[in-house]
């Protein structure tokens, strides 16, 4: 490790591999570092078929074909009753190759980009932990301390620090820009299941999303490879675990109130313990600095429900990356060069946060608004390929927002 870089990434997930990648690929002097050792756990499982784009970018379209990882081409909902929709399958859409995405184990995964990264030319540390971020007294980034793995702290000086620390949103915690949104307040309790059920064909592989009776809580249904199912339950915070069991318990109270998962449950075996994740939904109200951005779930995070955080992950590190490099061109490492990205990211974004409020209005149902709207199939196929930078769906949602109202009444009668 050197005492100077042009860029220190931090964080060795989806977001900060990829940016690492495209700064190092481009000549410039680039450190990334993970705390933790890899091959490492990590939640999030299910890809977007637009992480197409990044992962070509990166190369890494041949690798993803012949890694083991489970073939994704449609995603499907279950409603509280149990009634499964039509699946919308991807190629349905778009017959090109982009339609088809995966289910993966993101030990693996995560793996295989920072090697990428590695292959074109960051020097890359696992175990390796950020103490701070150190900047001067204009508050430009002059430079980062770390702790390698045997325990040594050094400081490195960069002009540039990539952010992307996950949930731990490090420099957005030091600067108090972090905000949870309060409309969703949400915890996941998860686990892994073997010989759980499956589809045939090609919806074997797919996202399923199962409401229960109540619609209080959701259960996402993802199929990876070796037989293995990630199997997790999403709802309101206090009504998962404000005067109630153990997260494990709830976990099992909410499966018996989902008619859609049980059958496919009744001979699968849990692997390993239930895992807990809560509050995970906040935005950071800056998203980049003199000499810094943030990338990934540092920058923010919505909702799991549609899968989409992998690749914004990815997504985001293409557009920093490509931002640091040309910000070294042209001797401008502002704030607005390094984040300039960032506001026609998030107006892209918003289609999908405004699906997921779709989503948790009890009233709405996606069965019913196909029914209602067969013509907007498309648009909402798109959404959930993560589409959602082309085009506006403004006149998606102006409907949508009347099947929810007209349902609304209808529930008042």
């Amino acid at each position: 490790m050197k005492s100077s870089y042009d860029c220190v990434v931090i964080g060795g997930g989806p977001g900060g591999c990829t940016a690492a990648a495209i700064v190092a690929q481009s000549g410039l002097s680039t450190l990334l570092i993970e705390r933790e050792a890899f091959p490492r756990f990590h939640v999030g499982e299910s890809l977007m078929p637009e992480s197409y784009w990044p992962l070509e970018r990166l190369g890494l379209i041949e690798r993803m074909k012949d890694a083991r990882f489970q073939v994704k081409k449609s995603v499907q909902f279950v409603s509280h009753h149990g009634n499964e929709s039509a699946p919308f399958f991807f190629r349905q859409h778009d017959m090109r190759d982009c339609s088809d995405t995966w289910q993966v184990e993101r030990s693996e995964f995560d793996k295989m980009l920072f090697d990428r990264a590695e292959e074109l030319g960051a020097d890359c540390y696992d175990q390796t932990r950020l103490i701070d971020v150190r900047f001067d007294e204009m508050q430009k980034i002059v430079g980062v301390r770390v702790r390698d793995r045997d325990g040594n702290e050094r400081d490195i000086d960069c002009p540039v620090v990539i952010d992307a620390t996950g949930q731990q949103s490090f420099i957005a915690n030091k600067l108090k820009l972090k905000e949870v949104n309060p409309d969703l307040r949400k915890v996941a309790i998860w686990s892994y299941y073997r010989d759980a059920v499956r589809d045939e064909g090609d919806n074997g592989g797919a996202t399923i999303i199962l409401n229960t009776e109540s619609k209080e809580s959701w259960f996402w249904f993802i199929p990876l490879s070796r037989g293995i199912t990630s199997i997790g339950c999403v709802g309101d915070t206090d009504y998962m675990l404000k005067g109630r069991a153990k997260p494990e318990e709830v976990f099992y109270e909410e499966l018996q109130r989902c008619p859609g998962l049980k059958p496919r449950l009744e001979n699968a075996t849990r692997l390993g313990d239930i895992r807990v994740a809560k509050e995970f939904s906040y935005m950071t109200k800056q998203h980049a600095g003199d000499g810094w951005v943030l990338v990934g779930d540092a920058l923010g995070f919505i909702d799991p429900v549609y899968s989409s955080g992998v690749y914004f992950a990815l997504e985001m590190g293409v557009r920093a990356g490509d931002a640091v490099v040309e910000g070294f061109k042209k001797n401008d490492l502002s704030a607005a060069q390094l984040g300039g990205w960032t506001q026609p990211f998030l107006e892209g974004v918003q289609w999908l946060r405004k699906l997921v409020t779709a989503f948790y209005t009890k009233e709405f149902s996606i069965g019913r608004f196909m029914k209602e709207y067969p013509e907007h199939r498309g648009r909402v196929t798109d959404l959930l390929i993560g589409r959602i930078f082309e085009e506006s769906a403004e006149q998606l949602f102006k409907d949508m927002d009347t099947s929810i109202e007209k349902a609304k009444m209808e529930a008042a009668m």
